[in-house]
C-alpha cells in the first residue's frame, strides 16, 4: 500500500490535571526534515520525540506542535519568602521613620519585594514530571496514528492515480501499434523508391547500398521499444500492488517508461505516432510529479 508524504494528525488527552493536545503536520521532501515546536521543561525529551517521528513516519517534512494546559489547581513555581519580606518591611519602615520620611506601605511592600532571596522556587517533583511525560507521550503516538491513516488515505488516492496514468499510456501505446501497421507500407515505398534511384545511378555502390538499407532498417523499427515499454508499464503496476512499493522505486521505473516513449518519438518519423507520444509524455509527467509525494 502506498503512502503519501502529506499528512496531519492531531490528539488531546487530559490526564493528571493535564491537558495535552498533539498536532503533526507532514509534507513532501527528499529527506526527512523534523522541526518539534514543544514546551522548554520537556526540551531535554526532543531527541526521544525525534527517534519516535523519525521510526514510524521515515520521509518528509515534519512539523510536530506541542501545547500543554493545566486542569485542575496548580501551586505556582515560585513562592514569597514571607518571614524574610517581613523583616526587609520592618526595616525599611524603621529607616524611614528614623529619616522622618513618611512611605506608603504599598511602596515598602514592592522595596521588600526588590530585595535578595525574596522569592523562593519550589523543586519539580519527579513523579509529577514523569506523569506528564507520560500524557505527552500518549498524545504524541495518537497524533502520529491519525497522521499515519491520513498517509494511507491520501496514498490509495495516489495509487488511483497512477492506475489511470498508466492505463491511459498503454491505450495511446495500443494506437501507436495499430498506427505502426499503417506506417510501415509508407515506408517501405519510401525505401523502395530511394533503391530505385541508387539502382538506376551509374555511380552505384553494393556496399553503401546494404549499409544504407541496414541504417533505414534500424532507424525506423520500434518494434524492440514497444516491448520494453510494455514490460515498465506492466512492472510499474506489479510494483504498485506490493508492500515494496515507494516513491524512489516507481520513479526509476518512470525514467525507464520514458525513455522507451522518446525513443518511439525519435524512430517513428510519422506524425500521427508523434501526437500520441506527446499525450504519453503529459500522463508520465503526471506520475514523475505524484511519485514525489509517495513515502
Amino acid at each position: 500500500m502506498l503512502k503519501s508524504m502529506t499528512g496531519f494528525g492531531n490528539a488531546t488527552v487530559e490526564a493528571g490535571g493535564l491537558a495535552v493536545t498533539a498536532e503533526i503536520k507532514t509534507l513532501n521532501s527528499k529527506f526527512l526534515d523534523i522541526y518539534c515546536r514543544m514546551p522548554r521543561q520537556f526540551s531535554d525529551k526532543e531527541i526521544e520525540l525525534r527517534a519516535l517521528l523519525t521510526q514510524q513516519l521515515e520521509r518528509g517534512k515534519v512539523e510536530l506542535s506541542l501545547n500543554l494546559a493545566r486542569t485542575s489547581a496548580v501551586r505556582p513555581g515560585v513562592t514569597i519568602n514571607r518571614p524574610l519580606v517581613q523583616a526587609y518591611v520592618s526595616d525599611l519602615k524603621e529607616t524611614a521613620n528614623t529619616m522622618l520620611m513618611s512611605i506608603p506601605d504599598s511602596d515598602v511592600l514592592q522595596l521588600a519585594l526588590q530585595q535578595p532571596n525574596a522569592y523562593l522556587t519550589e523543586s519539580a517533583d519527579p513523579t509529577d514530571d514523569a506523569s506528564d511525560w507520560a500524557t505527552v507521550q500518549a498524545a504524541v503516538h495518537e497524533a502520529l496514528r491519525r497522521c499515519d491513516a491520513f498517509r494511507k488515505q491520501d496514498g490509495a488516492v495516489l495509487e488511483s492515480k497512477f492506475q489511470e496514468y498508466i492505463q491511459i499510456i498503454t491505450d495511446r501505446l495500443a494506437a501507436i501499434e495499430e498506427q505502426d501497421v499503417r506506417r510501415i507500407p509508407a515506408v517501405r515505398d519510401r525505401m523502395r523508391n530511394s533503391v530505385k534511384e541508387l539502382l538506376d545511378s551509374e555511380t552505384f555502390d553494393q556496399n553503401r547500398f546494404e549499409q544504407e538499407l541496414v541504417y533505414y532498417v534500424e532507424k525506423f523499427d520500434i518494434s524492440e521499444e514497444k516491448v520494453r515499454l510494455k514490460n515498465h508499464l506492466s512492472y510499474f503496476l506489479e510494483v504498485l500492488a506490493t508492500e515494496e512499493a515507494n516513491g524512489k522505486k516507481l520513479n526509476f521505473i518512470s525514467q525507464e517508461i520514458g525513455r522507451e516513449i522518446n525513443t518511439i518519438g525519435s524512430k517513428a518519423n510519422d506524425a500521427a505516432i508523434q501526437r500520441l507520444v506527446v499525450q504519453m509524455k503529459d500522463e508520465l509527467e503526471k506520475i514523475k510529479e505524484q511519485t514525489m509525494n509517495v513515502i
